[in-house]
């Protein structure tokens, strides 16, 4: 079986499973946020007087509007904390945490060969640690809450074999990129992706949350990158001890394997308005832009502001750009500061705001005006996902963000070396 067979097998209590069965499986936790809580509240008072079932690891992260930037979005992140301290569940309030699957991954609330469940897409992070990750609306999130368990049909699995080695100004956002245009067809939606091969030793685990969480854009139910001593590092690291790994079947059977040269990735990005509309860098150098976002679950990790550092240290980001940098957790923006990466940031002229989603949804942090062209690290640039619907957003890496507002403009970022782009 694939791994998520294996797991879905395990948690549901059953020795197999094959595509297209239909099982009722253990929900190992929930994660909830400032947006997932009052909607859960009256499905799960329903269900079971309010109570939520002992097996079930229940964390709440408000993130969507942190500070509140509306009276709608103070309310609901009063009725956020209420609700998280009423039942006695881990909370990590305003200043305290960050971007929730980044605080879940961090925290080590995530653990291979689990089921979580959360009412927002990109759970699909949590494979990157080996555990099966999907976002649900808030009924079956209450449904789980309440009894400990969801239906899933068993999906069909992708596997994309990964060999050879990035080339420079290539990252682990512009694989997952391509990847995405080669399936704009909608041709694996709910499927679950697997990862593996010997190009996954170039990911480190900041890359593998990157590319677990923006396959959710292909339409994927689940995605992992296959653990190893990477991973393995990983959670020994966040909790001081080593975990068992669900690892797929020599004999697995997939619905199609899909090899991965590194080494033919070019750096991409995604054009208006959709992630899966990807196409070369190179395509579009000499666009102009307005605003360059670094920050979401997607690429706002210590790795990535570390990238972008590289490329601003002893640069001012252009005239008549504004470089936003949003830093996915409390834990990664303390590590920026020890590491000196909030000064260069600051000489740069960039803006730095507070952990937490800020201006990927669009809610507060960066709006954009009509007219204006964005470039961003995160993983949607629907029409007016973060302002006006006569704005544009294209997504790319940190390095290509950060060139982009350093030049004014989109720049291939194999043209810079570390040193030549810094």
């Amino acid at each position: 079986m694939t791994m998520a067979e294996k797991i879905l097998s395990a948690k549901s209590g059953i020795k197999s499973v094959s595509p297209g069965d239909v099982v009722e499986a253990a929900v190992d936790a929930v994660m909830l946020h400032d947006i997932g809580v009052p909607g859960v509240r009256k499905p799960l008072e329903e269900l079971s007087g309010g109570k939520i079932h002992p097996g079930v690891t229940c964390v709440v992260i408000p993130d969507h509007f942190v500070p509140a930037p509306t009276v709608q979005a103070a309310e609901n992140l009063r009725i956020t904390e209420e609700f998280a301290k009423k039942n006695g569940l881990a909370y990590y309030g305003q200043g305290r945490g960050g971007i929730c699957h980044q605080v879940m991954i961090e925290k080590g609330y995530i653990l291979p060969g689990q089921i979580v469940a959360a009412p927002d897409a990109h759970a699909t992070s949590y494979g990157a640690l080996g555990a099966f990750g999907a976002g649900f609306g808030v009924t079956d999130v209450a449904i789980a809450m309440a009894c400990g368990h969801l239906w899933f049909e068993i999906p069909k699995t992708i596997q994309f074999v990964l060999g050879g080695h990035f080339n420079k100004g290539v990252y682990a956002k512009d694989l997952i990129l391509h990847i995405l245009h080669e399936f704009e067809d909608n041709s694996i939606i709910y499927y679950a992706a697997e990862f593996c091969g010997p190009g996954t030793a170039e990911l480190s685990m900041d890359d593998r949350i990157c590319i677990c969480n923006l396959a959710y854009e292909m339409g994927v139910k689940a995605c992992f990158v296959v653990p190893d001593e990477i991973t393995a590092a990983y959670l020994q690291k966040v909790t001081g001890k080593r975990h068992d790994f669900v690892l797929p079947d020599r004999d697995a059977v997939y619905e199609k394997t899909v090899s991965v040269d590194l080494g033919n990735i070019p750096p991409m990005l995604s054009l208006p308005h959709n992630p899966q509309n990807g196409a070369p860098v190179a395509n579009y150098t000499g666009t102009k832009i307005d605003q360059a976002f670094l920050g979401s679950c997607t690429n706002g990790r210590i790795e990535d502001l570390r990238i972008a550092a590289s490329a601003m240290k002893g640069r001012k980001v252009a005239d008549g750009v504004r470089m936003i940098i949003t830093p996915a957790s409390v834990e990664v923006m303390e590590q920026a500061i020890k590491e000196g990466l909030w000064e260069t940031f600051i000489e740069a002229g960039a803006l730095l705001t507070n952990p937490g989603c800020g201006i990927c949804l669009g809610g507060h942090l960066g709006l954009l005006a009509s007219g204006e062209n964005c470039i961003s690290s995160s993983n949607r640039n629907f029409l007016g996902r973060m302002g006006s619907v006569e704005a544009n957003i294209y997504l790319a890496s940190p390095m290509t963000v950060a060139l982009a507002a350093i030049h004014g403009e989109i720049v291939d970022p194999r043209r810079y070396s570390p040193k030549e782009a810094s």
